[in-house]
């Protein structure tokens, strides 16, 4: 796959240039500040995007501003968002258009190689990589609610879903049949009040704006930095 990457400190960036190229993959350019991400992004059309959230010169959130922009530009452009910290309302605002092809890791996960990869080739093939720290986040932040009527076992399978996980994947890590957890995933959305839905992402986006819905109702808009 076609790649850009976009990150200000040098020695992650070119450590990103380099696991890519070893994974086969070709890094067609690299961007060190907010400014220079969308016209290289429009210039080469890539099959994806790595990106810092923030970016000189103000280092804030430049490198989500421009990969919301050049989803706009192209739209379902696949972007992996990476991030220091957890900030779960940068998560949300980036997932709130609905579409596939989107990613959100803490800037750890690139050294745990087989992980990175995974989670770019999810969001490249138009599904969600959302960092288990993030999901931990707002799972701990939501509190009032129908979230405490799920059992141990379904508050796993909540969480992997909201990671992005498919039913094989879930079955999987937890050791449990796919018809399990068909059952476990029907009782945390008649649980949690949510639509089924046969589409992963969208089941991705629904339990995601539930969350960060109570997120924001405990804890204010402002973000863990």
């Amino acid at each position: 796959m076609r790649v850009v990457i976009a990150e200000d400190n040098a020695l992650l960036r070119e450590g990103m240039v380099l696991l890519l190229t070893s994974a086969g993959h070709e890094v067609v350019a690299v961007a060190s500040s907010g400014p220079e991400v969308l016209p290289a992004l429009l210039e080469h059309r890539p099959d994806a995007a790595v990106l810092d959230v923030r970016m000189p010169p103000g280092f804030r959130d430049e490198g989500l501003r421009a990969a919301l922009a050049a989803r706009r530009e192209m739209p379902g452009l696949p972007v992996l968002v990476l991030s220091q910290y957890v900030e779960e309302t940068y998560a949300a605002e980036l997932l709130a258009d609905g579409a596939g092809g989107l990613g959100y890791l803490l800037k750890d996960r690139v050294g745990r190689v087989e992980e990175f990869l995974d989670a770019l080739e999810r969001v490249v093939a138009g599904g969600t990589a959302l960092d288990p720290e993030v999901v931990k986040e707002l799972l701990t932040r939501r509190r009032d609610d129908p979230v405490d009527s799920l059992t141990p076992r379904e508050r796993e399978v909540l969480h992997l879903m909201a990671e992005g996980r498919d039913n094989t994947t879930i079955a999987r890590t937890l050791v449990v049949s796919e018809r399990a957890v068909s059952k476990h995933i029907g009782n945390v959305f008649a649980k949690l009040g949510l639509p089924p839905s046969d589409s992963g992402h969208r089941r991705v986006l629904a339990v995601l704006a539930y969350l960060d819905k109570g997120a924001n109702k405990g804890a204010g808009h402002g973000a863990a930095s």
